[in-house]
Protein backbone atom coordinates (compact mmCIF):
# COMPACT_ATOMS: atom_id res chain seq x y z
CA UNK A 1 0.00 0.00 0.00
CA UNK A 2 1.31 3.64 -0.74
CA UNK A 3 -0.29 6.51 -2.51
CA UNK A 4 0.91 9.41 -4.50
CA UNK A 5 -0.51 12.59 -5.64
CA UNK A 6 0.30 16.41 -6.88
CA UNK A 7 -1.38 18.46 -4.66
CA UNK A 8 -3.28 21.32 -6.55
CA UNK A 9 -0.88 23.74 -8.48
CA UNK A 10 -0.64 27.17 -6.18
CA UNK A 11 -1.31 30.56 -6.93
CA UNK A 12 2.00 31.50 -7.44
CA UNK A 13 2.60 28.85 -10.16
CA UNK A 14 4.44 26.06 -7.39
CA UNK A 15 3.72 22.29 -8.07
CA UNK A 16 3.79 19.66 -5.19
CA UNK A 17 4.19 16.23 -5.14
CA UNK A 18 2.94 14.18 -1.79
CA UNK A 19 4.01 10.49 -1.18
CA UNK A 20 3.10 7.93 1.67
CA UNK A 21 4.65 4.50 1.73
CA UNK A 22 2.77 2.18 3.50
CA UNK A 23 4.60 -0.97 4.06
CA UNK A 24 5.89 -3.06 7.40
CA UNK A 25 9.02 -1.53 9.11
CA UNK A 26 11.01 -4.70 8.08
CA UNK A 27 12.40 -2.95 5.24
CA UNK A 28 14.98 -0.61 5.67
CA UNK A 29 15.23 2.81 4.23
CA UNK A 30 17.87 5.66 4.35
CA UNK A 31 17.49 9.43 3.16
CA UNK A 32 20.04 9.18 0.13
CA UNK A 33 21.86 11.78 -2.57
CA UNK A 34 23.47 10.79 -6.23
CA UNK A 35 25.76 13.61 -7.59
CA UNK A 36 25.05 14.84 -11.20
CA UNK A 37 27.28 13.47 -13.18
CA UNK A 38 26.93 9.93 -11.54
CA UNK A 39 27.93 6.70 -13.24
CA UNK A 40 25.07 4.07 -13.51
CA UNK A 41 25.24 0.53 -14.46
CA UNK A 42 22.18 -1.70 -14.05
CA UNK A 43 21.56 -4.10 -12.03
CA UNK A 44 21.00 -8.06 -13.74
CA UNK A 45 21.28 -11.70 -12.68
CA UNK A 46 24.18 -13.45 -11.94
CA UNK A 47 26.30 -14.68 -15.31
CA UNK A 48 23.89 -12.18 -17.23
CA UNK A 49 25.15 -10.55 -19.91
CA UNK A 50 26.04 -6.39 -18.87
CA UNK A 51 23.00 -4.39 -18.60
CA UNK A 52 22.37 -0.73 -19.65
CA UNK A 53 24.98 2.05 -18.36
CA UNK A 54 24.56 6.00 -18.32
CA UNK A 55 26.15 8.92 -16.71
CA UNK A 56 23.44 11.41 -14.73
CA UNK A 57 22.92 14.56 -16.11
CA UNK A 58 21.09 15.54 -12.81
CA UNK A 59 21.81 15.63 -8.71
CA UNK A 60 18.83 13.71 -6.88
CA UNK A 61 17.79 13.59 -3.44
CA UNK A 62 15.22 11.03 -2.04
CA UNK A 63 14.79 7.72 -0.22
CA UNK A 64 16.51 4.61 -0.96
CA UNK A 65 16.89 1.13 0.98
CA UNK A 66 19.18 -1.38 2.07
CA UNK A 67 21.36 1.30 2.47
CA UNK A 68 22.19 1.52 -1.06
CA UNK A 69 21.70 5.09 -2.47
CA UNK A 70 21.34 3.62 -5.95
CA UNK A 71 18.29 1.67 -5.08
CA UNK A 72 15.72 4.87 -4.97
CA UNK A 73 12.14 3.86 -4.01
CA UNK A 74 11.40 7.69 -4.23
CA UNK A 75 13.35 10.83 -4.87
CA UNK A 76 13.51 14.14 -7.16
CA UNK A 77 15.90 15.58 -9.16
CA UNK A 78 17.52 19.33 -9.97
CA UNK A 79 15.26 19.49 -12.91
CA UNK A 80 11.91 19.16 -10.90
CA UNK A 81 11.25 15.70 -12.02
CA UNK A 82 10.24 13.50 -9.19
CA UNK A 83 9.56 9.69 -9.31
CA UNK A 84 8.11 7.13 -7.05
CA UNK A 85 7.78 3.26 -6.58
CA UNK A 86 3.97 2.21 -5.42
CA UNK A 87 3.72 -1.79 -4.35
CA UNK A 88 1.54 -3.71 -7.41
CA UNK A 89 0.63 -7.22 -6.11
CA UNK A 90 -2.01 -9.48 -7.84
CA UNK A 91 -0.44 -10.38 -11.42
CA UNK A 92 -0.49 -6.45 -12.42
CA UNK A 93 3.45 -6.53 -12.56
CA UNK A 94 4.95 -8.75 -15.06
CA UNK A 95 9.12 -8.07 -15.87
CA UNK A 96 10.57 -8.83 -19.36
CA UNK A 97 13.60 -11.55 -19.22
CA UNK A 98 16.90 -10.34 -19.77
CA UNK A 99 18.21 -10.24 -23.48
CA UNK A 100 21.32 -9.27 -22.66
CA UNK A 101 21.81 -6.48 -25.77
CA UNK A 102 22.93 -3.74 -23.48
CA UNK A 103 18.83 -2.47 -22.69
CA UNK A 104 18.37 -4.54 -19.65
CA UNK A 105 17.20 -2.53 -16.77
CA UNK A 106 16.49 -3.87 -13.55
CA UNK A 107 13.11 -2.30 -11.38
CA UNK A 108 15.84 -1.42 -8.72
CA UNK A 109 18.05 1.28 -10.85
CA UNK A 110 14.51 2.83 -12.65
CA UNK A 111 13.99 5.81 -10.40
CA UNK A 112 17.90 6.31 -10.30
CA UNK A 113 18.01 6.47 -14.72
CA UNK A 114 15.05 8.49 -14.70
CA UNK A 115 15.80 10.75 -11.98
CA UNK A 116 19.85 10.92 -13.39
CA UNK A 117 18.75 11.61 -16.59
CA UNK A 118 15.72 13.05 -17.85
CA UNK A 119 14.43 16.72 -17.21
CA UNK A 120 10.92 16.26 -18.13
CA UNK A 121 8.36 13.91 -18.59
CA UNK A 122 8.79 13.56 -22.61
CA UNK A 123 12.50 13.31 -21.70
CA UNK A 124 11.36 9.98 -19.35
CA UNK A 125 8.93 8.52 -22.42
CA UNK A 126 11.91 8.98 -25.18
CA UNK A 127 14.47 7.26 -22.66
CA UNK A 128 12.10 4.29 -22.16
CA UNK A 129 11.56 3.62 -25.91
CA UNK A 130 14.47 1.45 -25.89
CA UNK A 131 14.75 0.00 -22.57
CA UNK A 132 13.71 -3.83 -21.18
CA UNK A 133 13.24 -3.66 -17.59
CA UNK A 134 13.65 -6.73 -15.80
CA UNK A 135 12.31 -7.92 -12.36
CA UNK A 136 15.15 -8.33 -9.28
CA UNK A 137 15.38 -9.54 -5.96
CA UNK A 138 16.79 -6.27 -4.00
CA UNK A 139 17.24 -8.60 -0.66
CA UNK A 140 13.45 -9.02 0.34
CA UNK A 141 13.51 -12.51 -0.30
CA UNK A 142 11.08 -12.34 -3.74
CA UNK A 143 10.76 -9.63 -6.50
CA UNK A 144 8.51 -6.62 -5.74
CA UNK A 145 5.71 -5.75 -7.62
CA UNK A 146 5.78 -1.97 -8.68
CA UNK A 147 4.90 0.45 -10.62
CA UNK A 148 6.66 3.93 -11.04
CA UNK A 149 4.96 7.34 -10.76
CA UNK A 150 6.67 10.50 -12.49
CA UNK A 151 6.03 14.01 -12.14
CA UNK A 152 6.87 17.11 -14.22
CA UNK A 153 5.53 20.51 -13.16
CA UNK A 154 3.19 20.17 -16.37
CA UNK A 155 2.66 16.35 -17.00
CA UNK A 156 2.07 13.06 -14.84
CA UNK A 157 2.48 9.08 -16.32
CA UNK A 158 2.65 5.67 -14.75
CA UNK A 159 4.72 3.21 -15.64
CA UNK A 160 3.34 -0.07 -15.73
CA UNK A 161 4.50 -3.40 -16.06
CA UNK A 162 2.48 -5.58 -18.86
CA UNK A 163 3.02 -9.20 -19.89
CA UNK A 164 4.21 -7.89 -23.45
CA UNK A 165 6.18 -5.14 -22.12
CA UNK A 166 6.71 -1.71 -19.94
CA UNK A 167 3.50 0.74 -20.75
CA UNK A 168 3.60 4.37 -19.82
CA UNK A 169 0.50 5.54 -19.70
CA UNK A 170 -0.33 9.33 -19.33
CA UNK A 171 -2.03 10.12 -15.69
CA UNK A 172 -4.65 13.15 -15.90
CA UNK A 173 -5.39 12.98 -12.22
CA UNK A 174 -1.65 13.30 -11.29
CA UNK A 175 -2.76 10.22 -8.66
CA UNK A 176 -1.33 6.48 -8.12
CA UNK A 177 -2.32 3.60 -5.35
CA UNK A 178 -1.76 0.36 -6.21
CA UNK A 179 -3.51 -2.13 -8.17
CA UNK A 180 -5.15 -2.84 -10.46
CA UNK A 181 -4.07 -0.59 -13.51
CA UNK A 182 -4.50 2.88 -13.97
CA UNK A 183 -7.00 2.68 -16.62
CA UNK A 184 -9.45 0.95 -14.22
CA UNK A 185 -9.22 3.27 -11.21
CA UNK A 186 -10.16 6.42 -14.05
CA UNK A 187 -12.90 4.27 -15.08
CA UNK A 188 -13.78 3.62 -11.35
CA UNK A 189 -14.36 7.76 -10.63
CA UNK A 190 -17.82 7.57 -12.05
CA UNK A 191 -18.84 5.93 -9.61
CA UNK A 192 -18.80 9.00 -7.01
CA UNK A 193 -20.33 11.43 -9.76
CA UNK A 194 -21.67 14.63 -7.57
CA UNK A 195 -18.95 14.83 -4.42
CA UNK A 196 -19.23 18.31 -3.16
CA UNK A 197 -17.66 20.40 -0.22
CA UNK A 198 -21.40 21.88 0.78
CA UNK A 199 -24.48 19.76 1.78
CA UNK A 200 -27.62 19.71 -0.26
CA UNK A 201 -30.20 22.11 0.96
CA UNK A 202 -33.58 20.63 2.79
CA UNK A 203 -35.55 18.19 0.03
CA UNK A 204 -39.32 17.36 0.67
CA UNK A 205 -39.95 13.45 -0.63
CA UNK A 206 -43.35 12.08 0.21
CA UNK A 207 -44.78 14.87 2.30
CA UNK A 208 -41.75 14.82 4.39
CA UNK A 209 -38.88 17.36 4.32
CA UNK A 210 -35.46 15.86 5.42
CA UNK A 211 -32.28 17.97 6.01
CA UNK A 212 -28.59 17.01 7.12
CA UNK A 213 -27.60 16.27 10.80
CA UNK A 214 -24.55 18.47 9.92
CA UNK A 215 -22.02 19.56 7.84
CA UNK A 216 -19.92 17.06 5.40
CA UNK A 217 -23.19 15.91 3.90
CA UNK A 218 -21.98 16.60 0.74
CA UNK A 219 -19.53 13.72 0.72
CA UNK A 220 -21.57 11.14 1.64
CA UNK A 221 -20.57 7.69 -0.08
CA UNK A 222 -16.93 8.51 -0.08
CA UNK A 223 -14.99 5.43 0.28
CA UNK A 224 -12.69 5.59 3.64
CA UNK A 225 -11.57 2.07 3.95
CA UNK A 226 -7.68 1.21 2.77
CA UNK A 227 -8.12 -0.23 -0.29
CA UNK A 228 -6.18 0.65 -3.26
CA UNK A 229 -9.47 1.51 -5.37
CA UNK A 230 -11.06 3.73 -1.77
CA UNK A 231 -7.75 6.01 -1.75
CA UNK A 232 -7.36 6.63 -5.08
CA UNK A 233 -11.07 7.77 -4.99
CA UNK A 234 -10.54 9.29 -1.40
CA UNK A 235 -7.11 11.07 -2.93
CA UNK A 236 -8.91 12.47 -5.87
CA UNK A 237 -11.93 14.02 -4.07
CA UNK A 238 -10.23 15.52 -1.12
CA UNK A 239 -7.26 17.14 -3.33
CA UNK A 240 -9.65 18.55 -6.09
CA UNK A 241 -12.21 19.97 -3.08
CA UNK A 242 -9.49 21.42 -1.37
CA UNK A 243 -8.75 25.26 -1.36
CA UNK A 244 -5.76 26.12 -3.94
CA UNK A 245 -2.46 27.25 -2.45
CA UNK A 246 -1.26 30.58 -2.07
CA UNK A 247 2.62 29.70 -2.27
CA UNK A 248 5.19 26.81 -1.86
CA UNK A 249 5.17 27.00 2.16
CA UNK A 250 1.35 26.82 1.96
CA UNK A 251 0.86 24.09 -0.91
CA UNK A 252 3.75 22.04 1.14
CA UNK A 253 1.19 22.49 4.30
CA UNK A 254 -1.35 21.22 2.31
CA UNK A 255 0.17 18.47 0.93
CA UNK A 256 0.65 16.97 4.82
CA UNK A 257 -2.91 17.74 5.54
CA UNK A 258 -4.22 15.32 2.31
CA UNK A 259 -1.26 13.23 3.77
CA UNK A 260 -2.90 13.21 7.28
CA UNK A 261 -6.11 12.03 5.94
CA UNK A 262 -4.48 8.37 4.62
CA UNK A 263 -2.28 7.91 7.70
CA UNK A 264 -2.53 4.24 8.87
CA UNK A 265 -3.01 3.87 12.82
CA UNK A 266 -0.61 1.12 13.87
CA UNK A 267 -1.98 -2.02 14.26
CA UNK A 268 -5.24 -1.00 12.35
CA UNK A 269 -4.20 -3.09 9.70
CA UNK A 270 -2.36 -7.02 9.60
CA UNK A 271 -1.05 -9.24 7.14
CA UNK A 272 0.50 -12.46 7.29
CA UNK A 273 4.49 -12.64 7.98
CA UNK A 274 6.54 -15.07 6.66
CA UNK A 275 7.93 -16.28 9.64
CA UNK A 276 4.74 -16.58 10.57
CA UNK A 277 1.72 -14.45 12.63
CA UNK A 278 1.06 -10.73 12.02
CA UNK A 279 3.05 -7.75 11.62
CA UNK A 280 0.99 -4.55 11.30
CA UNK A 281 1.28 -2.40 7.90
CA UNK A 282 1.99 0.99 9.01
CA UNK A 283 2.94 4.18 6.95
CA UNK A 284 6.52 4.06 7.47
CA UNK A 285 7.16 7.62 6.09
CA UNK A 286 5.91 10.43 3.90
CA UNK A 287 7.72 12.58 1.78
CA UNK A 288 7.00 15.97 -0.20
CA UNK A 289 8.25 17.06 -3.30
CA UNK A 290 8.34 20.83 -4.32
CA UNK A 291 9.31 20.34 -7.82
CA UNK A 292 9.52 24.47 -8.60
CA UNK A 293 11.82 25.20 -5.30
CA UNK A 294 13.32 22.41 -5.72
CA UNK A 295 12.76 20.81 -2.05
CA UNK A 296 12.55 17.46 -0.82
CA UNK A 297 11.04 16.77 2.87
CA UNK A 298 9.89 13.37 4.24
CA UNK A 299 8.68 12.79 8.10
CA UNK A 300 8.70 9.39 9.58
CA UNK A 301 6.32 7.11 11.92
CA UNK A 302 8.04 7.56 14.88
CA UNK A 303 8.81 11.86 14.42
CA UNK A 304 6.04 13.88 13.90
CA UNK A 305 8.62 17.01 12.50
CA UNK A 306 9.20 17.22 8.86
CA UNK A 307 12.50 17.31 7.47
CA UNK A 308 13.28 19.23 4.29
CA UNK A 309 16.83 19.50 2.08
CA UNK A 310 16.62 22.30 -0.38
CA UNK A 311 18.52 20.43 -3.84
CA UNK A 312 20.19 24.02 -4.31
CA UNK A 313 22.43 23.85 -1.46
CA UNK A 314 23.48 20.06 -1.60
CA UNK A 315 26.79 19.49 -2.81
CA UNK A 316 26.02 17.34 -6.44
CA UNK A 317 29.56 16.56 -6.89
CA UNK A 318 30.19 14.40 -3.86
CA UNK A 319 29.83 10.68 -4.59
CA UNK A 320 26.54 8.94 -4.00
CA UNK A 321 25.77 8.69 0.01
CA UNK A 322 22.84 7.29 2.48
CA UNK A 323 22.15 9.28 5.90
CA UNK A 324 19.85 7.45 8.43
CA UNK A 325 16.17 8.87 8.49
CA UNK A 326 15.30 11.16 11.18
CA UNK A 327 12.97 8.23 13.10
CA UNK A 328 13.46 9.75 16.56
CA UNK A 329 11.27 13.39 17.70
CA UNK A 330 8.16 14.11 19.47
CA UNK A 331 6.22 17.23 20.81
CA UNK A 332 7.58 20.35 21.18
CA UNK A 333 6.96 22.02 24.91
CA UNK A 334 5.95 25.30 25.05
CA UNK A 335 4.11 27.31 28.30
CA UNK A 336 1.16 29.53 28.71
Amino acid sequence: MCFNFKTKTAKDGTVVVGRSLEFPTAMPTALAALPSDNAGTASVPAGAAPGMSWTAKYGIVGIAAFGKPDLLVDGMNTAGVSAHFLYMPGGYCTYQEPKGDGTDLSELDLINFILGTCGSIADVKAALESVNIIGLDPGMGFVPPIHCLVHDESASIAIEFHPEGHRIVDNPTSIGTNSPFLEWHLENLNNYVGMSQVNQGPQEIGGVTLSSFGQGEGLKGLPGDYTPPARFVRAFVLRNLADQPIDGPDAERMTLHLLNAFDIVPGTIQEPSPAGGLFDEVTVWDSISNLTQKRYAYRTISNPNAYVINLDSVDFSKPARVKELEWTGGFQETSI
